[in-house]
């Protein structure tokens, strides 16, 4: 989880940022970047891929990252925005976004895949938040926010069953779509296949 990091302390680089998004692929809600700058002699035990941690590690994870930061931000861009400039283009500004909020400016910056102009030397790494921990740490910041924001849409829109599955296409979902129809926080441009 460390070799990223360890080859760029070896060039000299001290402040990395980690960055990476949760939520391109659900039907409903926005989409959540976070950026972390990692403070390296308080590594937190048991940072991995979100994906790849319960809901409940991820929660437990989620304050002792922030805690033991240099420097983060976390920033959402909302379903209207995605259906409006597209799902690449709003990861990559709630990205750019997440990296200019952040109160100490990084030398270096891992990304999870995403190629975008971020104004500084960054590496997009494929799988990079099984990979580095870095990515990993702000894996785990997008997620545990992003669900969180789900769990509130699911007491506006109970009907959906966000808290269940977060706004993912699943069997569930789809048929409370088909059933009430979208709601306010459904990305238009994602669903219009299932109302032709």
């Amino acid at each position: 989880m460390f070799l990223y990091e360890n080859k760029l302390f070896a060039e000299g680089v001290t402040l990395i940022a980690g960055m990476d998004e949760a939520g391109r692929g659900p039907l409903a809600g926005p989409v959540t970047a976070a950026c972390c700058i990692p403070d390296f002699s308080k590594i937190v035990e048991g940072v991995n891929d979100s994906k790849k941690l319960t809901e409940k590690k991820r929660e437990s994870l989620f304050d002792l990252i922030k805690s033991s930061s240099v420097s983060f931000s976390v920033v959402s861009v909302d379903e209207a925005t995605i259906d409006e400039i597209n799902i690449l283009n709003a990861t990559k500004k709630a990205m750019k976004e997440a990296l200019q909020k952040l109160e100490i400016k990084p030398e270096y910056l891992l990304v999870d895949a995403v190629k975008c102009d971020f104004g500084l030397p960054y590496s997009p790494i494929i799988h990079g938040d099984a990979l580095s921990y870095s990515i990993a740490a702000a894996s785990v910041l997008a997620k545990v926010t992003r669900d969180r924001l789900m769990l509130e849409y699911d007491e506006l829109y109970p009907e959906y069953g966000f808290a269940k599955h977060k706004g993912y296409g699943t069997k569930q979902h789809i048929e409370a779509l088909k059933k009430y129809g979208p709601c306010p926080i459904h990305r238009r441009t994602f669903i219009k296949n299932f109302f032709n």
